[in-house]
């Protein structure tokens, strides 16, 4: 019997690619789809939202955060320091503020340390300040008139607009803290020199200046009052022999905040309790005026 021949069978296997009539661009669509739908979703949330909230949104994406606004405004020494710090006193709200974007308006008495207030008020204020007092539950200083009324009069000075919105940089964030506002005017720089018309220039610029004061307040935990006071001559007054008056504003911390917890107050130092001199606050204006402007070059000594 002859051997039979095995068959060899040999089978040929070809994957015809989907093409058009394919469903794997079903899933690319499908997340497309999904991407797009999300993206409308956010434009129409977004444009139903008020002016405010649109700006919050925008202000967060767009300011530096803390961290990154104290190294620019204060200095790498200064903030270190005071990072310490709070991460010795506070440290959940120290590591929040890794993240967080920076306050347009910070509150000047949560800054933590003396030195960082006066640096920051030295940013604000510069030479307008004078007489500037940094203590541990309130700021105080003092600008001559000349910089806000012209003088011996309640007529607003060219530079009113720009000196208020420096100091609304000082008082605009403030929380659990009261403001008290004094006009002194000096009798013998009035007309005539008369007490009663200065006593009526001193009144009328303190409403002047609280209402400002009050208008641009972001806390209703802010409580704004004032005073005016009328002195005789300028005995006192200061080097500004120009001046018909000046505005005292003073910022007091409360002790407690408005949840019921205690503030903590501004520290002098890092180690200890070191006293600062009066002439603290100067030193930082003047390396301030040290730094050029952009664009310019460095003062000469």
């Amino acid at each position: 019997m002859a051997d039979k021949k095995a068959t060899i069978v040999i089978k040929k296997i070809t994957v015809v690619a989907g093409g058009a009539h394919g469903g794997a661009w079903k899933v690319a669509f499908a997340d497309f789809m999904t991407a797009m739908m999300a993206f409308f979703l956010v434009m129409w949330l977004l444009a139903t939202q008020s002016e405010q909230t649109k700006k919050a949104i925008a202000d967060y994406f767009s300011t530096p955060s803390i961290i990154e606004y104290e190294f620019n405004n204060y200095g790498v020494e200064l903030t270190l320091e005071k990072l310490f710090m709070d991460l010795i006193n506070e440290p959940l709200k120290a590591f929040q503020s890794f993240i967080n974007p920076a306050d347009r308006t910070p509150n000047v008495m949560a800054m933590g340390m003396k030195k960082v207030v006066a640096a920051h008020l030295a940013g604000q204020l510069g030479e307008i300040a004078s007489n500037v007092k940094i203590e541990p539950d309130r700021i105080e200083f003092e600008i001559p008139d000349i910089y806000l009324f012209k003088p011996g009069t309640t007529m607003p000075s060219p530079q009113f607009v720009a000196v208020m919105d420096k100091v609304k940089g000082i008082t605009t964030g403030l929380q659990d803290s009261d403001v008290i506002v004094t006009s002194v005017v000096y009798a013998d720089r009035v007309y005539r020199g008369d007490d009663k018309v200065a006593k009526n220039v001193a009144e009328e610029r303190l409403s002047i200046v609280e209402l400002q004061i009050k208008g641009s307040l972001e806390n209703e935990s802010v409580g704004v009052s004032g005073q005016s006071v009328v002195k005789e001559d300028r005995r006192g007054a200061g080097e500004n022999l120009a001046a018909s008056g000046l505005i005292r504003i003073e910022v007091r911390q409360r002790p407690v905040d408005s949840k019921g917890a205690k503030v903590r107050p501004l520290e002098d130092s890092l180690v200890g309790q070191k006293q600062l001199d009066d002439k603290f606050y100067q030193k930082f204006v003047d390396k301030r005026l040290e730094q050029p402007e952009p664009g310019q070059r460095r003062r000469r000594q």
